[in-house]
């Protein structure tokens, strides 16, 4: 039974996934466990608990899969270099980020304690893009299907297209260094005043409330050529000065890469701490616009040369769930395969599937139908955190649990939720989650400013029973991953104001019996209860990861104004007559 262990390092999202015998046994992101999100360096702690879950000693590990290759496009490199001239800067800026990728046998063996010569796994370097596609095509339903992998940049290259079957595939087009999707979103996103490391999705939640007042512009600062597209580079500086980007103990920075003439013809960026206009409304929504254009083109041009219809998308763009829904409307594409992990986190996975089915041989059989890969917290050990941190609590029965969760929550209570195995990825899916009533219309607000503390126009998606998708959405189709934002029924709208978003979408997540039955049987409760089929979900946070652990949950309880938290079995009712005065609501 081989046992391979992949890894994402030094981009953002660092992670590792252990993959044996050609299934999936534990995958999980670094910042859970360093709690810095989107960490970009080696992803040691992560290494070290998804060979422990599987049950592996790190001497007796096969193979390490690592998700980038910097001998990969050597000879594109050399040539962009010969004909650009970047600065010297970004040159020795890049090698300096290489650097740290040269000697990943040695922080391995560190990172598991032993010497590097007492390691008899073998390490493969896989091209990022390649990566990408087995995280989206290998561990997919289908036989056969289109890819498209679409990023900001790995290895010198934005996007590929392909056409795979059984488990290879055949690259069919690929857009190289400086043009790319990404960066176009990503330099947009920080002119608008936006500059963490993944704060693209906020552009996203921002673009419904504005007009397309700049879509012509935009057209002209990113283009379709061929079956491809192109960037305008007069609006930006990332081919002649590079991408400064920096993670060295902390979330990874990105300097704005805008040109002095995008300024010039649209306006100043926007400043920290200016107030959000009509200006910017209009351009998130333009910009959205012609990202998606784009993203269509692409998808209408790969179904031309693959009649398929079937298509597995990855990448970091491909989180873009706005434009995913718009997919199987506006493509011949019928069924769309996006992973759990569809960013560079999910290469962790993607890497280690590459060396079983195409370095091995080994045959494809594993399907990736959750998300739930992560670290698990038996009942015991939850009661011993709230124990430890001096709260009184209710242990219940599982009906009862689910009764009582429910009856909080239709009293317009805001609920964390943690249960079973983390997910792995970006979107909590109901075991690390923050839940309440989807009728209320306060409770956005009541959310976004007392418990999340972030902007107001953020949306929260409807968690909602698989089988009730296509009674309150205009499409029946499983969207497991909030990886795709439909339209809800007009008459359904009203029903659920607080996950309609301004434009009558929401981006939805079907829950499956099969794959979480508590969360599951929790939305049939309250479906009995209320009629409505669906519960608001958000992540289980305050501006950090995602929790990882009771202590965590615990902590973002007490410092919120969130009024219970279901831990297990186990309910602490901040408005309980025996709850401590001290840990009362703020507000």
């Amino acid at each position: 039974m081989p046992s391979i262990l992949g890894i994402n390092a030094y981009h953002g999202d660092a992670s590792a996934a252990l993959v044996i015998d050609g299934k999936l046994i534990a995958a999980v992101e670094e910042e859970r466990f360093n709690r810095i999100k989107h960490w970009a360096g080696f992803p040691a702690e992560s290494i070290r608990w998804c060979l422990k879950t599987g049950g592996i000693d790190p001497g007796d590990l096969d193979h390490v899969a690592i998700s980038f290759n910097p001998a990969a496009n050597m000879l594109r490199r050399f040539t962009y270099v010969a004909r650009h001239r970047p600065s010297l800067k970004a040159i020795v800026d890049r090698l300096k980020r290489q650097g740290k990728t040269f000697s990943l046998e040695d922080q391995f063996a560190d990172a598991v304690g032993l010497p590097a010569q007492k390691l008899k796994a073998r390490f493969h370097r896989i091209e990022h893009h390649e990566t990408h596609i087995a995280a989206g095509y290998l561990i997919s339903p289908h036989d056969e299907a289109a890819v498209l992998s679409v990023d900001g940049m790995g290895d010198f290259t934005s996007t590929i297209t392909a056409h795979a079957k059984g488990a290879s595939w055949g690259e069919l087009d690929r857009v190289f260094f400086p043009h790319s999707i990404g960066f176009f979103y990503s330099a947009l996103t920080m002119y608008l005043g936006f500059p963490y490391y993944g704060d693209e999705y906020k552009v996203m939640g921002l673009a419904p409330y504005g007009e397309p007042e700049f879509v012509d512009f935009f057209r002209k600062v990113i283009y379709p050529k061929g079956a491809t597209f192109e960037l305008n580079l007069d609006y930006f500086t990332h081919h002649k000065r590079g991408i400064q980007m920096s993670w060295n103990n902390g979330a990874p920075l990105v300097e704005p890469f805008h040109s002095e003439r995008l300024e010039k013809e649209m306006g100043p960026m926007r400043k920290k701490g200016e107030e959000m206009g009509s200006r910017h409304d209009n351009l998130a929504r333009s910009m959205q616009v012609v990202t998606e254009e784009i993203i269509l083109h692409l998808l209408n041009q790969l179904h031309r040369k693959v009649k398929c219809p079937n298509l597995c998308m990855t990448g970091g763009v491909a989180m873009n769930s706005v434009a995913n829904g718009k997919i199987s409307r506006e493509t011949p594409f019928e069924k769309v395969y996006i992973p759990a992990g569809a960013a560079d986190n999910g290469t962790s996975f993607g890497a280690a599937f590459y060396v079983w089915n195409r370095t091995l041989g080994g045959e494809r059989g594993f399907v990736q139908d959750h998300g739930y890969w992560g670290c698990e917290t038996s009942d015991d050990d939850c009661f011993a955190a709230i124990e430890k941190a001096g709260l009184p609590c209710e242990s219940l029965t599982e009906p009862d649990l689910l009764e009582r969760t429910v009856e909080k929550i239709v009293e317009g209570n805001v609920v964390g939720w943690f249960q079973g195995k983390m997910e792995f990825g970006a979107r909590a899916l109901g075991n690390r989650s923050l839940i309440a009533d989807p009728r209320r219309s306060d409770m956005r607000d009541i959310i976004n400013l007392r418990i999340k503390f972030r902007e107001k126009f953020r949306p929260f998606a409807p968690s909602i029973l698989e089988e009730k998708v296509g009674e309150w959405f205009e499409i029946d189709e499983p969207t497991p991953y909030m990886e795709k934002v439909f339209p809800i029924r007009p008459e359904k709208r009203a029903l659920i104001p607080a996950v309609t978003h301004v434009d009558g979408s929401g981006r939805l997540q079907s829950v499956s019996k099969r794959t979480n039955p508590r969360y599951h049987a929790l939305i049939t409760k309250f479906y009995e209860e209320t009629g409505v089929p669906i519960l608001l979900n958000t992540s289980l946070n305050e501006n950090e990861p995602v929790v990882r652990i009771p202590s965590e949950a615990i902590a973002c309880f007490l410092r919120t104004d969130m009024d219970v938290l279901v831990l297990g079995c186990h309910l602490i009712d901040r408005n309980s007559v025996n709850f401590p005065t001290e840990f009362r609501k703020k507000a």
